[in-house]
This record gives C-alpha cells, structure tokens and sequence, in this order.
C-alpha cells in the first residue's frame, strides 16, 4: 500500500498566501515554497528546478517564472528543492531519486484538491525530470523548458510520452543544453509538443523571461480554461 501524501497546512492555502514548507519525500524532508492564487485556484502545479550539481534551486529565474506563469493562469504552484539541494534531505541520483521527489511533492499537492487538473513543468535538468514524472502519473499538461535529453545525463533514455497538451521551449544559441540533440528527441514522439524555438535566449533566457513568461501563460490557460 502506497503511504499517505504529506499533508499541506490548510493555512498555506489561504487565497494569495506565500509558504514555506517542508514535504516528506523518499529520501527525507524536501524544501518546498507553496503560492496560492488570490481567486480560487483553477490548477495544481509542480514546477522541477536546474541540475543539482551546477547550482540549480527553485530559487532559479526560469523556475520562477514557470512557476508565476502557473500562478497567473490560475494554478495553486509548488516550488521545490530536490533531494541534498537547500534543505532537503538526501544526496543527487541522476534524475532517478529526483524523478520520485517530484511524485513525492506532486501527490501532496495532488491531495489539496484532487478534483483539479495537474500541471508538471520544469527547466533544464528539471525539464528532464518533469517529462519523467509526466510519464509516471496522471495530469493535464506539461511544460518543458531546455531538457537535456542525450548525453548529458547517463539515465536520459526518452522518457514515455505523457499523452497530455505538452509546450516545449528551446533556443538555438542554448550553449548548456544541444538544440539540436533536444529538438530531434522531442520531434520523435507521436505526437511531438508543442515546441517553441527562440534563436537568441541562450540557455538561461537572459531578456526574454517576461516573453517566455507570456507564452507558457497563454498556453496553460489554453489547458485549463479550454473555449
């Protein structure tokens, strides 16, 4: 039997309320930051940060962003740190261990609202994680921003596809993450994303988070407030 997802303090729901939280994860207690919308939530989202190892958080720009995207489409948002980033417990394991966090936080995000529709999204090395999770539980959408899908990582065979709305943002000059190795891996699922393709925002987005911002935003509320 699976155990019970951690509980979310019903003061962290509050509408407009920012909090810190601490979730039970599969290697200890994982840092995590809850925002709420002000208007009753339409959405649920979980939002994967950069590569552990070269100074990724959830503090990260893009992460940010994904995350206030999701909040202004309407999403109750959960930031997190993975296992041995910040103050989360644990040591990195390659996408694997981090692929079970994101589940960890997921469900008990899940378990606030069950009846709302789930969003994963992620950014770079999160990107990858968040593909992984799509593919391992049931939500609504999924966006991914720059995923290593090659080289970069030893566990980075593709991932199922998630068969749900899924926004792929990449650009060409990405000098972190191969354009081109990342757009043929997502060009190889049936149907492929939604792909997004910038020639000048490098990997981190660099004067181009506010238009990223826009679109992940105009996509979400696509998903979840279909015509």
């Amino acid at each position: 039997m699976s155990p019970q997802p951690e509980t979310i303090p019903e003061t962290a729901l509050r509408p407009g309320a920012s909090s810190e939280l601490s979730i039970a994860g599969p290697a200890g207690r994982l840092e995590a930051l809850l925002t709420t919308p002000k208007q009753a939530p339409i959405g649920l989202c979980v939002v994967c940060h950069p590569h552990p190892l070269f100074g990724g958080t959830m503090a990260n720009k893009v992460v940010w962003t994904l995350g206030n995207a999701a909040l202004k489409a309407g999403c109750r948002v959960v930031r997190f740190n993975f296992r041995g980033v910040g103050r989360s417990a644990g040591l990195f394991d390659d996408t694997l261990g981090e692929t079970d966090d994101a589940l960890a936080v997921i469900e008990a995000l899940r378990a606030t609202a069950p009846e709302l529709p789930l969003v994963i999204a992620g950014f770079s090395f999160g990107g990858h994680v968040a593909l992984k999770a799509a593919s391992r539980t049931a939500c609504a959408a999924l966006v991914t921003i720059a995923p290593p899908m090659g080289r970069y990582l030893k566990t980075a065979e593709p991932p199922a596809h998630p068969q749900v709305p899924w926004l792929a943002v990449h650009s060409a000059d990405d000098d972190t993450v191969s354009y081109a190795e990342t757009h043929a891996a997502m060009m190889s699922y049936d149907p492929p994303p939604e792909f997004i393709h910038y020639d000048d925002a490098g990997h981190f987005f660099h004067g181009r988070l506010g238009e990223l911002q826009g679109q992940v935003q105009v996509f979400l509320e696509r998903v979840l407030r279909p015509a």
